[in-house]
């Protein structure tokens, strides 16, 4: 009876240890090395650091056009006897806007690199896309990932919305005259997203998605600041449909604002 007993007790404690060193080996894998066994599910939790409001700083700057910039030739509306009526003269695409100091505008500035792992909440306030004298307006958008984007037909003539896509999905809706407004939204950052309308061909609009709040649209000054970031090395890239993307490191410290510029060639 004692040695079943003695037998019972030691099973007990080599299945206990046993249990032990898998458990123990289960989470050394999953904690430290991170490795999987094939047909496994992995998940990886991150807690987004908070941004400490007392620390930020800026990035301030311009971009400007060195050169007169080329004339461009007016737009065909020729086919469209109602989009014409809608201008009173000439339409010249809107490429290339500048100011009196060489000021360019419609040029995203954002940063393309440098951001830790911060968490950021996204505006509840939709963008606008207007579409008004057979053109779209503004021909730049930039908004966050998930924020509303609203396109609206202010005119008396059918338009259809194509929103040529890569990484979010691509979507193709008509929108008639005096029609409700199409709201919608993009679940993943991605660059200049082409808009056009396939009624009228020359109607052209950009739109910027972003996973952060670090971005913005310059107007013919040229000027731009973005505001509270959080001390660091940042890589800062502009971007303007004509002249390409140039990029330049920024080093902010706590509550510092740093200076950056760009130019173009015209």
């Amino acid at each position: 009876m004692k040695a079943t007993a003695f037998r019972l007790a030691v099973s007990v404690a080599v299945l206990a240890a046993a249990l032990a060193s898998v458990s123990g080996c289960g989470k050394s894998r999953s904690e430290n090395s991170g490795a999987s066994t094939p047909g496994s599910i992995r998940v990886t939790l991150t807690t987004p650091e908070p941004i400490d409001p007392s620390r930020v700083g800026a990035i301030r700057g311009t971009v400007t056009l060195d050169g007169q910039p080329p004339e461009l030739r007016p737009i065909d509306m020729s086919s469209e006897p109602g989009c014409r009526k809608l201008n009173a003269g000439p339409v010249i695409p809107p490429e290339i806007i500048t100011g009196p100091s060489g000021g360019l505008a419609n040029v995203v500035v954002y940063v393309k690199s440098g951001l830790g792992p911060y968490g950021f909440i996204t505006p509840k306030e939709s963008v606008a896309l207007d579409q008004k004298n057979c053109m779209y307006e503004p021909r730049v958008v930039a908004l966050m990932v998930n924020q509303p984007l609203e396109i609206i037909n202010d005119d008396a003539t059918i338009h259809n919305v194509h929103a040529m896509a890569k990484e979010n999905k691509e979507w193709n809706k008509g929108q008639r005259a005096g029609g409700p407004a199409i709201e919608t939204s993009f679940s993943r950052p991605e660059l200049a997203i082409p808009f056009m309308c396939n009624v009228h061909p020359w109607m052209r609009a950009f739109v910027f998605v972003f996973a952060h709040p670090y971005f913005e649209v310059t107007s013919k000054t040229g000027e731009f600041e973005l505001k509270g970031l959080p001390p660091g090395t940042y890589t800062i890239e502009t971007w303007h449909e004509r002249y390409g993307t140039q990029d330049q490191s920024v080093t902010i410290g706590p509550r510092e604002t740093g200076q950056v510029s760009f130019r173009y060639k015209s």
